[in-house]
């Protein structure tokens, strides 16, 4: 026997902020594959659209993914013919990431999917739930000495 007291893991607010992660990832993920994207797809192509990074560095921060991941990422896209990787302007050695058209299109059908997506949850929440909440994983996010690079 022990003395310690049970733990319970439905009650963690870690436990709880996963799931509800997951609920919202897997519900946006099934949308995208309808469009042969994952989240990280998804992500570079907003990232390089939306967002105008050009660098795979620029990328990977944006992300927050390893270089690693970001090069097989853009590998992938790039032989989807989504991306187009070139030399950068000043310096050939560096990589310079370009939407294409069929990956601009991608995005154009994928943001209302996002849109749906985040209404679904943000429906749930009264301006001022969501308000507070959005306040409360800022809040949480600042205090971590070790945040997560990955998605």
């Amino acid at each position: 026997m022990t003395d310690r007291a049970p733990y319970r893991l439905h009650d963690a607010i870690g436990y709880q902020l996963t799931i509800t992660a997951r609920m919202q990832e897997r519900r946006f993920e099934t949308a995208l594959k309808t469009l042969n994207l994952t989240r990280i797809t998804w992500c570079v192509l907003l990232a390089a659209g939306d967002e105008g990074l050009r660098h795979p560095s620029d990328i990977a921060d944006f992300i927050g993914i390893d270089r690693t991941a970001t090069s097989r990422a853009l590998r992938l896209m790039e032989d989807a013919g989504l991306i187009a990787r070139g030399g950068g302007e000043n310096d050939r050695r560096t990589t310079r990431v370009t939407l294409t058209d069929q990956g601009r299109a991608k995005l154009d059908q994928a943001v209302p999917m996002a849109q749906a997506s985040r209404a679904k949850t943000e429906d749930q929440l009264t301006s001022q739930e969501l308000a507070e909440l959005e306040r409360l994983l800022t809040k949480l996010r600042a205090g971590d000495d070790a945040p997560l690079k990955r998605l």
